[in-house]
């Protein structure tokens, strides 16, 4: 048997209310908010970020390969994967593998893994974008989504895959050249009209492939950047209104390569045992994928459930989200910007710097971190063991809110973290506004881009609030430079 092992989901922190596009412009917007990712996340960054909450749920099963796939990769040439495979400190023989451009990638990656042998980490991620006003912007959402699937040997499986339907055509719908910055789309009826028979013959084929009729389907998920096309899909398909999966529209919006597996990361989570889940993805053609679940959901719990996170974040202005996108350029503060990154020594240091992991004194016990040779307690040298620090929960001993350092998005607030069962370092605080920070707050450790420069871009970890645990400590005054 062979299905879904674990899955695991990341949403950005912050929102965008549509309502501020046509406050700005007079048109444009709409109701809800939109998921953005911030100015020190990109593709990579989250598809880590997602891949991490995966794994976290995956129980002893070890992954044999990582698969990526976006849209809107950091690199081209350069496998993005790399990165992801550094950050969660997989074994060199786990190869790692970017699956193309495309929206179909996602989905795409998905089946071929349910088809496939191995014990696949399969990735999508993704940063919609459009320009100013456009339904491109309002509609659409950053986040990445990722899944173990494998054979039932490999671990438990808490969702089997009974089949898959698929219909391509060579259509013009939707595209987007290299280097260009926004997608464009041919007029809305031809993609209707196109994608209508698609939907019926990918379906039934898909319905075939598992043996069921189409009112044996408990959960329908139904993803793509044609809104009018899904619209009609829903009565294609003859599912009933409680049978549709939340597409999420309202709160993260639209996350492209990535929303077939975020959808189907939030069925899972409220899904019972023996129920049948379609995902269907409009894309170049139409992708259907056919899962039921075992009795073992019933027991499953994600550790960072997509309802939770939907419903979390925090508001970003419409401003600052033209900031980030590099739409609108604002003066950044007067200090230099950073310089480029050492290949070689980022190389060298490449478990600090991709996989977060400190060393210990094996005479004294203490934790160095950054990595050291020589003990700062009792000074043995070269008797150190690997300390992984990226799932160890901090507190903020001390910070500066730096208003003159160079940042996209300042002011930066640096922080000395004390993490539990010891270590100390000094590190940037993401997703937070200066005003929330307090010594004692709990923080957690996510990969993010430091910087970005002469098109290197530079990933290291940041911390994080725990959201929604109380601090041990009340704060004091701030200290600002």
């Amino acid at each position: 048997m062979r299905g879904i092992i674990a899955s695991g989901a990341y949403i950005p922190h912050r929102r965008l209310d549509r309502s501020e596009i046509a406050a700005l412009f007079g048109k444009g917007g709409g109701r809800g908010t939109r998921s953005v990712a911030s100015f020190d996340e990109d593709t990579t960054t989250m598809g880590a970020e997602a891949a991490r909450n995966a794994l976290r749920d995956a129980g002893d099963a070890t992954v044999d390969a990582l698969w990526f796939a976006t849209s809107t990769p950091a690199y081209l040439e350069k496998t993005n994967a790399a990165a992801i495979h550094a950050a969660l400190r997989l074994e060199p023989s786990v190869g790692a593998l970017d699956m193309g451009g495309a929206l179909r990638s996602g989905i795409g990656t998905i089946r071929t893994a349910l088809q496939g042998g191995a014990t696949t980490l399969v990735v999508s991620s993704d940063i919609r974008d459009g320009m100013a006003t456009s339904a491109d912007e309002s509609a659409g959402g950053d986040g990445a989504a990722a899944l173990i699937i494998g054979d039932d040997t490999a671990g438990t499986l808490i969702a089997e895959y009974v089949g898959s339907g698929v219909a391509t055509d060579e259509f013009l719908e939707r595209w987007r050249v290299p280097g260009a910055e926004r997608s464009r789309v041919w007029e809305e009826r031809f993609g209707e009209v196109t994608y209508a028979p698609l939907m019926k013959d990918a379906f039934a084929a898909a319905l075939a492939d598992a043996g069921i009729d189409a009112d044996q389907v408990d959960h329908l998920a139904v993803a793509g950047l044609h809104a009018r096309a899904i619209k009609r899909g829903g009565k294609t398909f003859g599912a009933a209104a409680e049978k549709m999966v939340d597409d999420l529209s309202g709160t993260v919006g639209n996350t492209g390569t990535a929303h077939a597996g975020l959808l189907l990361a939030a069925t899972l989570e409220q899904a019972e045992p023996g129920q049948t889940i379609a995902v269907v993805m409009l894309a170049d053609g139409v992708e259907v994928i056919i899962l039921r679940t075992t009795d073992a959901i019933a027991d499953y719990t994600s550790s960072a459930p997509v309802a939770a996170q939907a419903a979390a974040g925090a508001p970003v202005s419409y401003g600052k989200f033209l900031s980030w996108r590099g739409m609108v350029a604002v003066e950044p503060p007067n200090r230099p910007a950073p310089q480029r990154t050492s290949a070689s020594a980022a190389y060298r240091k490449s478990d600090w710097k991709f996989g977060f992991v400190g060393t210990r004194d094996r005479s004294s016990g203490m934790i160095h971190m950054p990595p050291a040779r020589v003990s700062q307690k009792g000074g043995a040298v070269d008797d150190m063991e690997q300390v992984p620090m990226a799932d160890t929960v901090g507190m903020i001993a001390s910070f500066t809110v730096d208003k003159l350092v160079y940042s996209p998005s300042p002011p930066v607030v640096f922080a000395v973290v004390d993490f539990q069962g010891g270590g100390r370092a000094p590190l940037e605080l993401t997703d937070v506004d200066p005003d929330e920070v307090e010594i004692g707050g709990r923080v957690e450790p996510t990969f993010r881009r430091l910087s970005t420069s002469d098109e290197i871009h530079n990933y290291f970890w940041k911390v994080r609030p725990v959201r929604g645990e109380p601090n041990e400590q009340s704060p004091p005054a701030r200290e600002e430079s």
